[in-house]
């Protein structure tokens, strides 16, 4: 996870994350349609205003963990060696990823994130967080190739990458008999662009 720099940063964040944390535990426990903004704040023991300067909905709360592993992700790939060919360099980011934060995934997180995919809010929510990274993914991608239409193949990457991603997870979700990375690894190889290397 990105560390926010500066006393004021940290606080934010260490609020965000309590938020989030509360969000999950309450949807986990009472079910997402029985859950307010309100309750949210009061487990986190923080006010109504303070939950709305950090999050514009309880569904955005809840997605609030994948949108700080996508940037993780984006942090990542800008630490690759900027002459990996994009496909590699994402692939690279991907596992690291993966190692860093699903190494000791609890059987509990996977039943409740399980459930919580029922709710068309919270894919709405979700896919609205893989779109936002995509687009910062897609300028970093677009660094790492040569020749004409960089900023549309870059996106085609960035999306094709983000989708890979996102279904790989989500079929381990719902069915985590095998590792995650092997999925990964096996949606990401299925994906490649024909000429991998290519820039």
């Amino acid at each position: 996870m990105t560390t926010p720099t500066g006393l004021r940063e940290r606080k934010k964040e260490a609020t965000r994350l309590a938020l989030h944390h509360a969000a999950l535990r309450l949807a986990a426990e009472h079910g997402l349609d029985h859950v307010t903004v309100e309750a949210i704040a009061d487990a986190a023991e923080v006010s109504r205003r303070t939950f709305s300067n950090h999050f514009s909905s309880k569904e955005e709360a809840i997605a609030y963990g994948d949108t700080v592993r996508l940037r993780r992700l984006v942090q990542i790939l800008n630490e690759q060696d900027p002459r990996t060919a994009p496909w590699d360099a994402l692939t690279a980011a991907a596992r690291q990823l993966t190692a860093e934060t699903f190494a000791d995934t609890d059987p509990g997180w996977l039943a409740q994130r399980r459930e919580l995919r029922r709710h068309p809010s919270l894919a709405a929510q979700q896919i609205a967080a893989y779109t936002a990274i995509e687009r910062e993914l897609a300028d970093q991608i677009a660094q790492r190739l040569t020749g004409p239409d960089l900023p549309l193949r870059a996106r085609l990457l960035a999306a094709t990458f983000m989708t890979s991603l996102r279904v790989a997870i989500q079929h381990w979700i719902d069915h985590p008999g095998r590792p995650l990375l092997a999925l990964i690894d096996t949606a990401l190889a299925a994906a490649a662009p024909a000429e991998r290397g290519a820039r």
